[in-house]
């Protein structure tokens, strides 16, 4: 339904243009649509069961990020068929995943549906597979091809809960329920069966008992069926009961004595007249189709005024860049890296993959080899080129060109010879155990390039994904922030910017994770989770179920004062302890859940630098559990179409896709958020 409205807009923009007809003939649409029956606006989302799998993937960082990846695969294959599977490998886990929306649900509910399954499926993780069924589509995940799995003893299972009653009581009606339920539920899955009729769904009506059947398209008939007869005698099993539903590997099986299919993909079965539904449907077609032509001339006008003028953009600033200093030809970079060998490979993001090089004239350099699409090139690649190519700072890592002409993008950063913080405090037995003066420094000099992005550069930075693999180590252990691939800039006269989320999920701060609001005390935030991991010498991992998280520790820590206890073993009784108590106050400060509660970063070097300047007492900071995963939104990259977003807000899901200035958003969370955070 607000699909179809929201197009109106779209027409009325040009209402000059348009004879008046088309004004009565958009206002008659509207009032046809907004009288069809409740079932053809019905996403059916309820959640009809949830299986999650006992086996984890705890301590994979690219675990999530895959994930999320496949969904974004899902949600086009959906978009575009209503049904889609998809794999994909890594050396260490695989992820086969696999949605279906029921084929009487509309495009517009199907979209729908989708949406609040792929928020309702990461409470699993980091389940190695998980399952859920909602009453309008299916979605699954696991670490094996499962496409053929028709059934499933172990999880198979059935739902007889019901919204209309509990069962019949009374011995005449449960007699004739229990036959009309035995006749519909025959007839349905004799419909889904049938090639000609049904291909795997099929709905059905015996005496004010309605049914519906619906296979995975992957399973093929044989598959279908077996399933289809397994879940029809287990459905059975929940009469008296005025519902029952059957949730199979390889099909879903429902019976209700209230009607809760839509009618657009049924016809009746005697006499083939079509339902009411069905009529509307069909009277409606023809005027959607015109909506829909027009609708689609009018976006790919804009779609190719927005093409010529990116190419025309990009166009400008691939010359300028040419003419500058910071070009460098790619086949000078392709031979530098010994034509990006292997052995040569000295780091692993996100973004690419980073090798060493040396150039003729023996300098030694750091090649950024970008993997992006073209949208994703041109926003990426020049948003990092624009914003640091100009900024130099002892701490934070320097930009010396970029070279654009061959196959791929390249950027060149100065050589830091040693490996990021992360490999230094979280693989200990590979690299030298840091001791605490250099662990102190390293917190210093991280907050030093921080504070100059903020504000002692030319413009404010936002770098979004403070990290502790995002800081690298020189000769002399100095640290220097890098990554600017997600950074984001603003004027002095904009409070925040409303933007789609990106960043490292345990690293970011909850008004920007939950509400896309950034400001560069989310920079504040990730940089006090970085304090702690350092001082601690243990990851802020959210998913740890034996102690909780980091911050959940160090707070209890805090609570009890014996913040001593917290300091990395590894130091053994070699660290000053009242220093390093001030250091851990200084970071839970920075991780206070409220923003505006967290010092800026030119307070917190203060605080550093002077051992008698005042700490103020911190707050409790934010504890996120697999509860702020009900969100799509927390990959490494976030983007999804308009159509998903404005799904998921209608299902009470906030997002924000879109980045501008936003300083008359509200900044009080909704309903639906307010459980994300854990006080």
């Amino acid at each position: 339904m607000s699909s179809k409205h929201s197009s109106i807009p779209i027409i009325s923009n040009t209402k000059n243009k348009n004879p008046p007809s088309c004004v009565f003939f958009f206002f008659t649409v509207f009032l046809l649509l907004s009288s069809l029956p409740h079932s053809l606006s019905d996403p059916r989302i309820s959640e009809a069961g949830l299986y999650c799998s006992t086996s984890k993937a705890l301590n994979d960082a690219n675990y999530i990020p895959t994930f999320t990846k496949e969904m974004e695969t899902l949600s086009q294959l959906v978009t575009n068929h209503h049904f889609g599977t998809h794999f994909l490998n890594t050396s260490s886990f695989s992820i086969f995943a696999l949605a279906q929306c029921f084929k009487d649900l509309s495009h517009t509910d199907c979209l729908l549906c989708y949406a609040a399954g792929r928020t309702k499926l990461p409470r699993c993780l980091p389940s190695l597979a998980a399952r859920i069924y909602l009453d309008g589509c299916f979605l699954r995940y696991d670490n094996y091809s499962f496409y053929s799995e028709s059934t499933d003893p172990a999880r198979d299972t059935v739902n007889c809960t019901s919204q209309h009653g509990d069962e019949v009581v009374d011995e005449a009606q449960r007699l004739r329920l229990e036959d009309s339920v035995a006749r519909v539920v025959d007839r349905v899955i004799e419909m889904a069966v049938d090639k000609g009729r049904g291909g795997g769904f099929g709905v059905a009506e015996v005496e004010s008992v309605y049914a519906m059947a619906q296979c995975w398209n992957s399973v093929g008939s044989e598959g279908c069926r077996e399933c289809l007869r397994k879940g029809g005698k287990e459905v059975k099993g929940c009469l008296p009961k005025k519902e029952g539903r059957a949730l199979n590997a390889g099909c879903y099986l429902r019976y209700s004595t209230e009607k809760f299919y839509s009618e657009q993909g049924a016809a009746a079965e005697e006499g083939g007249f079509l339902t009411r539904g069905t009529k509307i449907a069909a009277a409606l077609a023809a005027a959607a189709v015109i909506m829909i032509c027009l609708s689609a001339s009018y976006a790919a006008f804009t779609k190719l005024s927005k093409i010529k003028k990116e190419s025309k953009n990009l166009g400008k600033i691939s010359s300028s860049i040419r003419k500058s200093s910071l070009n460098y030809k790619y086949e000078t970079l392709e031979k530098a890296t010994d034509y990006f060998n292997s052995s040569r490979k000295i780091g692993q993001g996100g973004a690419g993959s980073v090798f060493k090089g040396i150039l003729p004239n023996g300098k030694v350099v750091a090649v950024k080899r970008l993997i992006f699409n073209n949208r994703q090139w041109v926003d990426e690649f020049f948003n990092e080129v624009n914003l640091i190519s100009g900024i130099e700072h002892e701490n934070l890592v320097k930009l010396l060109g970029c070279s654009i002409e061959g196959p791929e993008s390249l950027l060149v950063y100065e050589y830091i010879p040693n490996k990021s913080l992360d490999q230094f405090i979280f693989e200990k037995n590979k690299t030298p155990i840091l001791n605490w003066k250099q662990r102190f420094e390293i917190i210093l000099g991280t907050a030093e390039g921080l504070a100059y992005l903020h504000g002692g550069c030319r413009v404010r930075i936002i770098h979004r994904d403070i990290k502790t693999s995002n800081v690298l180590l020189d000769e002399n252990l100095s640290p220097k922030i890098a990554d600017f691939g997600l950074a984001r800039c603003f004027g002095a006269d904009k409070t925040h910017l409303s933007t789609g989320i990106a960043g490292t999920l345990g690293y970011m701060a909850p008004e920007y994770l939950i509400r896309g609001q950034l400001t560069d005390k989310a920079d504040v935030y990730s940089f006090g989770v970085l304090v702690l991991e350092i001082v601690c010498g243990r990851r802020n991992n959210v998913f740890r179920e034996d102690s909780g998280s980091l911050l959940q520790t160090v707070w209890k820590l805090y609570r009890s004062n014996t913040l001593v206890e917290a300091v990395d073993s590894c130091l053994g009784n070699d660290f000053p302890a009242i220093e390093a108590s001030r250091v851990f106050h200084i970071g839970l400060l920075c991780t206070q859940a409220s923003a505006s509660l967290r010092p800026s970063m030119t307070e917190v070097i203060y605080m550093l630098r002077n051992s008698n300047a005042h700490v103020p007492t911190p707050n409790q900071p934010p504890f996120l559990s697999t509860g702020v995963l009900d969100s799509d939104s927390f990959n490494r990259s976030y983007s999804t179409n308009s159509f998903v977003s404005n799904a998921l807000k209608k299902i009470g899901v906030s997002y924000s896709s879109s980045e501008s200035s936003s300083s008359g958003r509200s900044d009080r969370p909704s309903r639906s958020e307010e459980p994300i955070i854990q006080a």
